[in-house]
């Protein structure tokens, strides 16, 4: 008697053989990054200069959601030590390094844009062409950039805050054509440019034992000009409050900006319905000098009957 061997896959009792679990979906910190701008608020432009700025937010920016290495590629020595996600995940890698480069294309001037957009680019070569773009004559731009900042004066600005600002934005494009300005000499040329109102708090960063940060004197300067705005204000409003009782008292009224004037119609009038009151008035004042007789021929030239 042959026997029958039966399978179980096939067997209609058997439960059918489990299901693959789906490979699971790759996560990267970059992924979760919906708006960059909400994380870096400075438009890269090449007139304003603000490359260092701008690439220093970059750069923490990269560190915190791990894409540094997009950028800045790590050293040798580095990755020989760790394994790169290019290494274990290369599709991950393009996915991540098309959202760091649509980064750098979302913070830039639209001038830029079209300056280093190239089809197939990457991250790190569109930040290579932005570094190139902003180091590039150095000497010349360093030179035109110190005689700017070297003639900065604090007249030539609405507020302190707007005229330590242009000097710390000249002092950073000095940095990035390689020549940095020292703290020292950005507080010093901060003093130079104050006017006579600010002399005193100009005296009391330059006589320290030290000069202080930049930062520090900005808010020293910045301080003594809001005292001031609260001062004249406050001298406006007493100068107010005084006026208006002498105003009031020399005749001026609200409503009436004019000074009282006597109504000399009204008196007039008076004068006449005076006289009419009958001859005896009129006769009594008679020797009572000039003004009773002048009462006495304004009578009779207006009631003498021609007959």
């Amino acid at each position: 008697m042959t026997e029958h061997t039966s399978d179980p896959a096939n067997s209609p009792s058997s439960p059918p053989p489990p299901r693959q679990s789906p490979k699971p979906h790759p996560s990267h910190p970059a992924l979760a990054v919906s708006n960059i701008n909400t994380f870096i608020k400075v438009t890269l432009d090449i007139e304003k200069g603000q490359y260092i700025t701008w690439s220093e937010l970059f750069k923490i920016h990269a560190r915190a959601y791990q894409v540094l290495d997009h950028i800045i590629p790590p050293l040798a020595a580095e990755m020989k030590q760790d394994t790169s996600l290019q290494d274990t995940d290369p599709d991950l890698w393009s996915h991540v390094d098309a959202i760091v480069l649509q980064w750098i294309y979302g913070t830039i001037s639209k001038d830029l844009l079209n300056t280093i957009l190239e089809r197939d680019s990457t991250a790190a070569l569109a930040w290579n062409r932005l570094r190139d773009i902003f180091s590039d004559n150095k000497n010349s731009r360093s030179l035109y950039l110190e005689q700017e900042f070297s003639k900065v004066q604090m007249e030539h600005f609405a507020d302190a805050s707007s005229y330590c600002q242009h000097l710390k934005s000249l002092s950073d494009q000095l940095s990035n054509v390689g020549s940095p300005v020292t703290n020292e000499r950005l507080v010093l040329q901060l003093v130079s440019g104050l006017t006579d109102a600010y002399a005193s708090v100009g005296s009391q960063i330059r006589h320290g034992d030290s000069l202080p940060p930049f930062y520090k004197a900005r808010s020293m300067l910045v301080l003594e000009e809001t005292a001031r705005t609260k001062k004249v204000a406050q001298t406006s409003s007493n100068s107010a409050f005084f006026v208006s009782p002498v105003a009031h008292s020399s005749g001026h009224t609200a409503g009436n900006p004019f000074p009282h004037r006597p109504n000399h119609t009204s008196n007039r009038s008076s004068t006449t319905r005076n006289s009419r009151g009958g001859g005896s008035g009129a006769r009594s004042s008679k020797g009572r000098g000039r003004g009773g007789s002048r009462g006495g021929q304004l009578h009779q030239q207006q009631y003498t009957t021609p007959w």
